[in-house]
Order: C-alpha cells, then sequence, then structure tokens
C-alpha cells in the first residue's frame, strides 16, 4: 500500500468535538496520547451552517501548547479576510476551501508569504480535478469525506476513488481526510492513499 512505501501516517484529533469548557486540557491530553497534529475547525455560520471558534481560541492554544502543531481549517466565506489573525494567534497551517475563494493561487501566495504552511480543502460534490492547477503550489489537501459543518456523520465511502485520484496526481503531497473516521473506515482511507487521519467523535 502506498503510505507503508512512502509516507509517514499523521493523527489530527479534531477540537471540534472535544469539550469546549475544557479546551486547553483536551489538546494536552490528545498530544499526550501521541496525536501529531491538532485539528482546529473554524466555522462562521456562513459558509457552512455552524458557528465554532475563531482566532482568539487558535491564540489561547499557543499560549498554553507552544509546540503544537495547530492544523486550522477555515469553513468560512472569506478565508482571506482572518489571515492576518489567524497568523497572529499562531497557526501552523491555514486551510481554506477551494469552492470559497475566486482567485485561490493568490491566497496561497499570502498564506505563504505570512509563514504559514498552507492547504486546501474541497466538499464532497467538488471534483479532485478543481485541485490539480494548485498542487504544486500547496503543502497539504484536506478531503471532506462527510458535509461539513457537524461533527459525528458517516464516513462517506465514494469519496475514496477522490482520494485516489488526488494521490495520483501529487505522489508527494499530504492528504487528509476529514469525516466518519475510525478503525475501519480508516484503513480504507489509508489504502486509497490518506496520509494525514482527522479524527473527533472516535477520538474524544
Amino acid at each position: 500500500r502506498f503510505l507503508a512505501l512512502h509516507m509517514r501516517a499523521l493523527i489530527a484529533p479534531s477540537l471540534l468535538t472535544g469539550d469546549f469548557a475544557r479546551l486547553g486540557d483536551d489538546a494536552a491530553r490528545m498530544l499526550e496520547l501521541g496525536a501529531d497534529w491538532l485539528h482546529v475547525d473554524v466555522m462562521d455560520g456562513h459558509f457552512v451552517d455552524n458557528l465554532t471558534i475563531g482566532a482568539p481560541v487558535v491564540a489561547a492554544l499557543r499560549k498554553h501548547l507552544p509546540h503544537a502543531f495547530l492544523d486550522c481549517h477555515l469553513m468560512v466565506t472569506d478565508p482571506g479576510k482572518w489571515l492576518e489573525d489567524f497568523r497572529k494567534a499562531g497557526a501552523s497551517q491555514f486551510i481554506f476551501h477551494v469552492e470559497a475563494v475566486e482567485h485561490v493561487e493568490e491566497l496561497i501566495q499570502r498564506v505563504k508569504a505570512a509563514g504559514m504552511l498552507v492547504g486546501l480543502a474541497i466538499k464532497p460534490k467538488t471534483p479532485a480535478s478543481a485541485l490539480e492547477p494548485y498542487v504544486r503550489l500547496i503543502d497539504y489537501v484536506l478531503v471532506m469525506t462527510v458535509e461539513p459543518g457537524f461533527g459525528g456523520q458517516p464516513f462517506m465511502e465514494d469519496m475514496l476513488p477522490k482520494i485516489e485520484a488526488i494521490r495520483a496526481m501529487a505522489p508527494e503531497l499530504s492528504i487528509g481526510v476529514d469525516g466518519g473516521l475510525d478503525t475501519h473506515t480508516v484503513k480504507q482511507a489509508a489504502a486509497a492513499g490518506a496520509n494525514v487521519i482527522v479524527a473527533g467523535s472516535s477520538v474524544f
């Protein structure tokens, strides 16, 4: 299988399903248990039908966890508007949706200039081909294996060919999967070519 031969697998617990009243403690516990990244779901109530957390919470996490890799997934209508806030907050990686931005390459370059790693996310209905112009410019792709907005949804197996297609076009790129991952579906995702597993309900 691809992962066994080429890439290190990374686990990124999604803090969306943590206890928001004890988020710092939950984040620290995930790192103690061996998590590689901490996945932060940022939702604005417009791009997706949920409202979660923003840069101030990322800044608080960074203060208490100075060495953590904070993987910030912006499910927002205008991600570029928040770029500087997340840079100041200490985000390690800034992921935005290709569907949300008209000038994708321009924002990729802005994220790089801000000193963060840059990722592109795609919703289930968006084809892999939407990423093809950008895969050599970015550090990461996040494939949504549920409709973004809420945790606890079942894994969409029909996303597996999309993961395979992205892996074929970008053999060395880190590819993450987000939504419905558990001990069974993680094997399917890894076999398709994903090396980063974002997991919420199955971890917390």
